[in-house]
């Protein structure tokens, strides 16, 4: 990563460091593959996590991010568990579209167990139109990103566009790993993401299950808000019977 800040073609925000890589690593790695420029931001430090310090999660992070090929990672400082869709934190999240100005943004889905990754989904997506904006007082040109995906992982049907990511599982759960302090351990693994599952079986159980949908080995799926326009129809991969 480099120390000034670059502009990116996609950039994936959550509440907390290890977040991105769970539910969205594949797509991450398989843009990164394909020649464009990622980045991730945090939004808290994980502080309040029963397992580790915010140093910890600091490292393990940078870590994650070699492993991810990102251009770009930051942490914005709010405080964990403690989330609001306030206007300071909108401002702050829309400072970064402008900064970043990523064409692409991936989001949490909107239903979660924890309260911050739904909140951080609501601030994000706020935070895209508010940097459009041309009299908000911020620096910059104004930016809205060309598309906003909400990442499905271990969520129901239905699904907007599912993903291959074969090529790139192993890379994910190795992101994954690198949070040595979250799932370094058995207990970790199994009782921090989702109690009683383990987190490294949910993720290829996931993406397995994901990817027989489009008839490949593993795959990540995404939401939409709006509809997907085919030019022709003939190009379509994915049988229907």
């Amino acid at each position: 990563m480099t120390q000034t800040t670059p502009t990116v073609d996609a950039l994936a925000l959550a509440a907390h460091r290890d977040d991105i890589e769970i539910t969205c690593g594949g797509l991450l790695l398989k843009l990164a593959d394909l020649g464009y420029k990622t980045g991730i931001v945090d939004f808290t430090a994980g502080e309040m996590g029963t397992r580790g310090t915010a140093e910890d999660r600091a490292a393990e992070a940078a870590a994650a991010a070699k492993v991810l090929g990102l251009t770009h990672r930051e942490n914005l400082g709010m405080p964990d568990a403690k989330l609001e869709n306030s206007l300071p934190n909108r401002m702050a999240v829309a400072d970064v579209i402008r900064r970043l100005r990523p064409r692409l943004v991936i989001l949490p889905h909107r239903e979660q167990r924890h309260p911050d990754h739904r909140v951080a989904g609501e601030i994000a997506y706020d935070a895209c139109f508010m940097a459009g904006l041309k009299k908000l007082d911020l620096p910059g040109e104004p930016h809205r990103p060309h598309k906003i995906l909400y990442s499905a992982f271990s969520r129901q049907p239905p699904f907007s566009i599912v993903v291959e990511i074969t090529k790139q599982l192993d890379r994910k759960l190795a992101a994954v790993r690198a949070y040595t302090s979250q799932f370094g351990t058995k207990e970790g693994a199994s009782s921090i993401y989702q109690p009683g599952v383990d987190i490294f079986e949910l993720i290829t159980i996931d993406a397995r299950r994901m990817g027989q949908m489009i008839r490949k080995p593993y795959a990540e799926a995404y939401v939409i808000r709006e509809s997907i326009e085919i030019e022709d129809p003939m190009t379509m991969t994915v049988p229907s019977i």
